[in-house]
C-alpha cells in the first residue's frame, strides 16, 4: 500500500513530489524549507528561526500522515553553511527533547529559494 499525504498547514509541494508517502508502516515526508505554509514565502530570520519553521512545517506534514515528532526514526538535514550547525542543533534540539532520531547533516552548495536549512523525515507509524 502507498498513500501520498498532503496538508495545508505546511508549504505546498513546489514540483512533481509529494509533501509525504505512507509506505509499508513508516511516513516518508519530503525536505522542508523554511516557507511560511500561509503565504508560501521565505520568512524572515537567520538559521534559529528558519530551523524552527522548518520543524513546524515537518510536523504539520507528520500530523497530516498519522505521525508526529516523536515517531521519528531518521532525519536528515541540510545546510547551506556548516558553520550554522551549532545553532541549528540547539533549536533542533528543543524539538527532539528526549530519544532524539537518527541524523545526518550534510553542508550542499545551494537549497531552494536561498533557504539556510532543509530537514527531511522519516518516521513509523505502525
Amino acid at each position: 500500500m502507498r498513500q501520498t499525504v498532503r496538508t495545508e498547514n505546511a508549504p505546498a509541494a513546489i514540483g512533481p513530489y509529494s509533501q509525504a508517502v505512507v509506505s509499508g508502516g513508516f511516513l516518508f515526508c519530503s525536505g522542508q524549507i523554511p516557507l511560511d505554509p500561509a503565504t508560501g514565502k521565505m520568512i524572515e530570520g537567520g538559521i534559529e528561526e528558519q530551523t524552527e519553521r522548518v520543524l513546524r512545517n515537518l510536523a504539520a506534514v507528520l500530523e497530516s500522515g498519522g505521525g508526529s515528532l516523536r515517531s521519528v526514526v531518521k532525519t536528515t538535514v541540510y545546510l547551506a553553511d556548516l558553520s550554522d550547525f551549532p545553532a541549528m542543533n540547539e533549536m533542533y534540539g528543543r524539538f527532539f527533547p528526549e530519544s532524539p532520531p537518527a541524523r545526518a547533516t550534510v553542508q550542499v552548495a545551494k537549497l531552494p529559494a536561498g533557504a539556510l536549512v532543509e530537514i527531511d523525515a522519516v518516521a513509523s507509524i505502525e
